[in-house]
């Protein structure tokens, strides 16, 4: 039987009361000008500017360590249609349980009138801060005290982050959710995949151009691939980001050149291969960190994160074709086939 996300961490600590989908839209004390008589460019910088100034602002955004160190110090964003052929596509290949935006937006707004073409996913990315990277990078078995620090404080206001934005566009008059923090959420056995999610945050962002994916299944991205993701769905006509890439592998050297594989070597337990990425053996792995990070650091927390560091695309786009098609605007060519 595949354990809830309770179970393996992924949710610990659920300060947000998400078993009452209402609170995701509990009354805002400050929003700003609205966003209803802006056009679809004035919006993206709006959703970006609350997106960032929370990241500033919020006392949330905090490593909890005594040092007043922040958590998060800045986000990539990105946009989505929610009429994207993407999301049938993902649905197709991942499983019928996987949501696409107007399914999960008219489960719990089912009042409001919304085609597809009416909503847009927004996607964002937290980079995880230099400091944290390179105290991981001298692990070899289990997380250090700062990679754990940030998978369970990080992603609390990763929470609260997804919250607040919703809240702030339900507030403009914009309905809105969270699917991460929807009660119907949940992981389902797939046969493909060992076991999959009614949403992926993963495949929201390379969905809304934010990066692609590498041989551990991470995403890489503009700033790499140690992250934290998050997005909401939102009634709101937004231009979408384009997609500068043309295959889900395009960031990542041991597709698109058939070289590197440093992730495989930086994975404690070989749950990465040339086959890919062991789902099962890396969840195993991954819950058996709490005991270590409870004796060793004295805390509550858990994390692995060893195949995101001390690898190329640790902090970048290791592509250097990739690299300049993104900083130019053109589209990189595809990787080549595998021998």
């Amino acid at each position: 039987m595949i354990p809830s996300l309770a179970q393996v961490g992924e949710r610990i600590y659920p300060i947000l009361g998400l078993d009452n989908v209402a609170l995701l839209f509990a009354p805002q004390p400050y929003l700003g000008r609205s966003l209803m008589q802006e056009d679809s460019t004035d919006s993206r910088d709006r959703i970006s500017g609350l997106i960032k100034e929370f990241i500033r602002t919020s006392p949330l955004n905090t490593m909890q360590d005594g040092t007043g160190e922040p958590a998060w110090d800045d986000a990539l964003v990105g946009f989505a249609s929610g009429a994207d052929p993407i999301w049938q596509q993902y649905k197709e290949y991942i499983g019928p349980f996987h949501w696409t935006p107007w399914e999960i937006f008219t489960q719990y707004h089912p009042q409001e009138k919304a085609g597809p073409q009416d909503l847009t996913v927004i996607s964002w990315v937290l980079p995880q801060r230099g400091l944290v990277r390179k105290s991981n990078r001298r692990a070899r078995k289990y997380p250090s005290a700062e990679w754990a620090r940030i998978r369970v404080h990080g992603e609390e206001f990763n929470f609260a982050l997804r919250r607040h934005l919703a809240q702030s566009l339900q507030k403009a008059g914009h309905a809105a959710i969270a699917p991460m923090l929807a009660p119907s959420w949940a992981i389902v056995q797939s046969e493909r995949f060992s076991y999959a999610s009614s949403w992926s945050e993963r495949h929201a962002a390379h969905a809304s151009g934010l990066g692609t994916f590498g041989l551990c299944d991470g995403l890489i991205t503009s700033r790499g691939k140690a992250l934290r993701i998050g997005s909401i769905v939102a009634k709101i006509p937004v231009q979408p980001t384009p997609r500068p890439y043309t295959h889900h592998r395009a960031y990542c050297l041991y597709f698109a050149q058939g070289t590197c594989g440093k992730c495989m070597d930086r994975c404690p337990v070989r749950a990465i291969t040339e086959f890919g990425h062991d789902k099962e053996r890396c969840r195993r792995h991954l819950a058996s960190t709490r005991e270590y990070v409870r004796r060793t650091y004295g805390f509550e927390g858990y994390g692995c994160g060893l195949c995101q560091v001390g690898v190329p695309c640790e902090a970048g786009i290791p592509v250097k074709e990739a690299r300049k098609a993104l900083k130019s605007g053109e589209i990189p060519p595809p990787p080549p086939p595998l021998a």
